[in-house]
């Protein structure tokens, strides 16, 4: 890339590991932020760096992660700082560079507790452009990551809008404000309990329908997404399985807080013992998936305690919900799927600017863009 300066991130940054103070000290409404591992952490009275840092997460799960401090800020130990050495180096470009034209994979060390050392990381290849060149390349890339936060924002609003409605049309499912009539799982429709047909018959297995385990419906989606494990027809025959618009309910789990996920389904699919289905007979499903999402915690009061938690079918079945004038229901249903339709659009957006972003780092780091 001709014009660009080829040097190692050590020679062009000084990184270190500034000093550590314990969430003891921290102040609560103490004047200036403390940034740890991942971001700000509380509180503190003293700064130990007066301008904005790129931040490097380097120990845990989220190793290499990256953040820039606030002016003014205490950042602690459990962030590398990595500060360009001069101004031939700008700091949005560098961050940028982090994000997506560096393989830090390569620098990160420890299996069960991953970590990014100054020792790792100093000899790392890097190549800078000219100043000018790194503040219109960083600018181009914010610009387009401003982009995926708005989209990303607006799905988080449209979430939050179908459980305003929800909780504007008919109450809180935990308290019931609003005074329906109410009626367990067992009165409005079917409960089903999955099974996990025998893994010692290999031919139950294949890909004549999804089989659904409890993992597949711990997931941000409106709809059931895509399982990767299914039976074949001989296993459909010995499984169980539940029509589209049918709600599957997580009443199973290795830890209580997972206990009541939820998905709908849109097409008919198998599911594991770990999985309670509802068949809805005479209510709306999309009404009742709602109160299920928002009243979450209806479910997990009914589980068993122990290490696992667990809600049996009969503790399930036993589960009073709220049932308003079926009309009503309805037309919560109408708000929810118009919603849903533009959430849908949304992700499609997104992840197209996903797609654009990716294209626009590699061509940056390469010098084409």
């Amino acid at each position: 890339m001709n014009g660009w300066r080829e040097t190692t991130l050590g020679e062009a940054c000084e990184l270190y590991q500034p000093k550590t103070i314990s969430s003891a000290e921290l102040i609560d409404g103490g004047a200036y932020p403390v940034y740890g591992a991942n971001g700000v952490i509380g509180r503190f009275d003293k700064f130990n760096h007066a301008d904005s840092q790129l931040l490097i997460t380097c120990r845990g799960a989220t190793c290499g992660s990256v953040n820039i401090s606030q002016p003014n800020s205490w950042i602690n130990g459990n962030a590398m700082v990595v500060k360009p050495r001069d101004t031939s180096v700008e700091l949005n470009y560098l961050k940028h560079l982090f994000k997506g034209g560096l393989d830090l994979t390569t620098v990160i060390t420890g299996a069960a507790q991953p970590q990014i050392t100054r020792q790792s990381l100093a000899p790392l290849k890097v190549s800078f452009p000219s100043s000018i060149e790194q503040r219109r390349i960083a600018a181009i890339l914010d610009q387009a990551d401003a982009l995926r936060t708005k989209r990303r924002e607006a799905l988080v609003q449209l979430d939050s809008l179908t459980k305003s409605i929800f909780i504007e049309m008919f109450g809180d499912p935990m308290t019931n404000p609003m005074g329906w009539n109410c009626k367990p799982f067992s009165e409005i429709g079917k409960v089903v309990t999955g099974n996990t047909p025998s893994r010692e018959v290999p031919d139950y297995y294949g890909n004549a329908i999804e089989w659904i385990k409890s993992d597949n419906i711990n997931t941000p989606h409106y709809y059931l997404t895509k399982a990767t494990e299914g039976l074949s027809n001989s296993g459909k025959a010995v499984g169980r399985t539940v029509p589209p618009f049918s709600i599957l309910v997580t009443c199973i789990a290795g830890s209580p807080e997972c206990i009541g996920n939820a998905a709908m389904t849109d097409r008919e699919v198998a599911f594991n013992q770990q999985i309670n289905a509802f068949v809805p007979i005479s209510v709306d499903p999309h009404f009742i998936y709602a109160q299920i999402l928002i009243g979450k915690k209806l479910i997990q009061e009914a589980s068993t305690n122990g290490m696992k938690g667990m809600v049996s079918k009969s503790r399930f079945e036993k589960i009073m919900l709220m049932e308003p004038d079926l009309a009503l229901q309805k037309k919560f249903a109408i708000r929810a799927q118009a919603i849903e339709a533009l959430k849908a659009s949304h992700v499609v957006s997104l992840t197209k600017l996903d797609a654009l972003f990716d294209s626009l780092q590699h061509r940056a780091f390469q010098g084409e863009l």
